[in-house]
């Protein structure tokens, strides 16, 4: 596929992932108090495989429209290159084979038409429609544990926590004996502990599932990817920016050009001082994938680094991005108005976008960006109330305690400001390139030496 087809097909439906963004500096042990994980070691890819595939699934169903059969497994193969790529060119065709299956033949003899269509659901965005497919499919399916899998995974997005424990339970009590569910399973628990703000629950549940992932005979690449640059995105949310390097060039070890790997490996590198090599991290993944936060994220380095010409152009991009996925109504909404909180831009726009998403995925990071655009917007009482509810499980995050301290800041709570401001820059004092250094600045001109900074 041309570069231009990605970034038209990525700018409209948006990025699959399940990122950590937490962790509490306290609550994470130190190195050795795990044993060393395998050595990182480059994986097979088996991307002329799976193409393979697809060329002869296609010429089956250009022979047999109805071969629904198929069509799914067709579907699952784009689904997989989703997760590979990141390029979402495969999501429409996969979203065009869940479709056809299910108009062959209906859910009650076509499960794995409905899993399809719900996979499909869940990368698009569209939380509700997964959750409610994925509850068909228990209906379905009782007594198997990707039905609940799919359904916690939904309910996790739209801030539903219990609930998605308690589906995620289910998922354990019916699939734990099987490889790469366990996998999922401690994925999942890993999640669960992040959000929780237990960062050291969350490291060894992401060291067992790299482990047991490890262990199955022909190790699947993108999970074990996955593992390594989830342990580095934990690392670098407690500050251990060594550690998380570690972590990112182990996964791409495993995986060269893991879109993922490479972001965060720019942003670590930016995080300890090296700014150019940062930018070429960051320029490589944007090649691979135009994500709106990789293209801000590039821009902002330009920016510190005065090239202001270039930032200019990828901050136009982001608006670009932006323009290109207002059809879809759902991808990239809530990037795009933090991008522009993070950079004044758009005020009423971006808390208008913002407070539209939180009327239907409630999870904490949905409130935090309607608290940070409310303030923004002028919005301080808005903004108080929406950053409490993101504030409500706990979690350890630094992007979370800078909002809450601006946000105290403009209401005048000086200790309330002070206090978490300085535990932004205790639990990762390098959190992102210009909003750290704004949280050391008003440390200092608001609170001088009392404030510590």
């Amino acid at each position: 596929m041309t570069r231009s087809r990605r970034f038209t097909h990525c700018a409209a439906l948006g990025l699959l992932a399940l990122t950590l963004n937490t962790g509490k500096p306290h609550a994470s042990p130190a190195p050795q108090a795990f044993q060393p994980l395998p050595p990182a070691v480059l994986l097979p890819s088996d991307e002329s495989v799976i193409e393979q595939s697809i060329r002869f699934l296609e010429s089956r169903i250009k022979r047999d429209p109805d071969d629904f059969i198929a069509g799914n497994k067709l579907a699952g193969y784009f689904l997989q290159r989703v997760r590979e790529t990141g390029d979402l060119a495969y999501l429409t065709l996969a979203a065009q084979r869940a479709k056809a299956s299910l108009a062959t033949m209906p859910p009650e003899r076509n499960t794995a038409g409905l899993m399809a269509l719900t996979q499909v659901e869940f990368v698009s965005h569209d939380f509700e429609a997964a959750r409610d497919h994925a509850r068909r499919l228990i209906e379905l399916q009782r007594d198997e544990s990707a039905p609940y899998q799919l359904l916690g995974d939904a309910l996790l997005e739209l801030g539903d926590y219990d609930r998605a424990k308690e589906a995620f339970r289910q998922m354990a009590r019916s699939g734990a004996d099987q490889g790469l569910t366990r996998v999922a399973i401690e994925q999942r628990r890993a999640r669960l502990a992040a959000l929780r703000g237990d960062t050291a629950a969350a490291q060894r549940a992401l060291r067992s599932a790299l482990i047991l992932a490890l262990a199955i005979p022909a190790p699947p690449r993108e999970t074990i990817a996955w593992c390594r640059w989830q342990l580095g995105e934990t690392a670098f949310s407690v500050g251990d920016y060594a550690a998380a390097e570690r972590h990112y060039r182990d996964t791409l070890t495993t995986f060269p050009d893991y879109f993922r790997a490479l972001a965060s490996l720019g942003r670590v590198r930016a995080a300890r001082g090296d700014l150019t090599e940062a930018i070429k991290h960051y320029e490589r993944a944007v090649y691979l994938l135009p994500d709106p936060a990789f293209v801000a994220a590039l821009g902002d380095l330009f920016k510190l680094t005065r090239q202001d010409r270039q930032a200019a152009a990828q901050y136009a991009l982001v608006e670009a991005i932006a323009q290109l996925s207002a059809a879809s109504g759902l991808l990239y909404n809530r990037q795009q108005a933090l991008f522009h909180a993070d950079h004044d831009m758009k005020p009423q726009e971006a808390y208008a976008n913002a407070a539209k998403e939180y009327a239907v995925r409630k999870d904490i990071y949905g409130a935090d960006a309607l608290a940070w655009t409310a303030l923004k917007a002028g919005k301080l009482p808005e903004a108080q109330a929406a950053m409490t509810a993101a504030l409500r499980l706990g979690t350890q995050d630094a992007k979370l305690f800078f909002h809450a301290g601006m946000i105290a800041k403009a209401a005048g709570e000086r200790r309330s400001a002070r206090d978490y401001l300085r535990r932004t820059l205790t639990l990762s004092p390098q959190f992102d390139p210009l909003q750290a250094s704004i949280a050391r600045k008003t440390l200092m001109n608001d609170f001088g030496r009392r404030a510590g900074g």
